[in-house]
């Protein structure tokens, strides 16, 4: 926490319902992407919108309280996004498991830019005063 208390306060993971709709609801989207027969184009828009919609969250929530993670899960989330439009088009050549390739790259990269840099560098950023 900041040496002020600003970060916990304003840190919108706090909020539960802020939380289920930016980063749960796209996260049940993408699951459950994988139960559909979607084609490729749908899927990559699916995902795409999905996974802007936790990079922008994780990007204004950065701004507003400093949270540490959400520096690097917020642009990591924006890549993902191009990744999977890019292979949804036919653009990038990831395989027939590309899907599967782009999950677990997701998943493996979220999770360990979720934990590692705040074990590192704290919970919220340090601003000058």
């Amino acid at each position: 926490m900041r040496p002020d208390g600003a970060g916990d306060s304003r840190d919108l993971l706090s909020d539960r319902l802020f939380t289920i709709a930016i980063y749960w609801l796209p996260t049940a989207v993408i699951i459950a992407s994988a139960f559909f027969a979607v084609g490729n184009a749908w899927r990559a828009a699916l995902w795409a919108v999905a996974l802007t919609t936790m990079g922008i969250g994780c990007v204004v929530n950065a701004l507003r309280c400093g949270r540490v993670h959400c520096y690097a899960t917020g642009p990591f989330f924006l890549l993902m996004a191009a990744v999977a439009v890019l292979y949804g088009l036919g653009i990038a050549p990831l395989g027939p498991r590309g899907w599967n390739t782009i999950a677990l790259v997701t998943l493996v990269g979220g999770v360990t830019l979720y934990y590692l840099p705040e074990v590192f560098f704290g919970r919220y950023r340090s601003r000058p005063e």
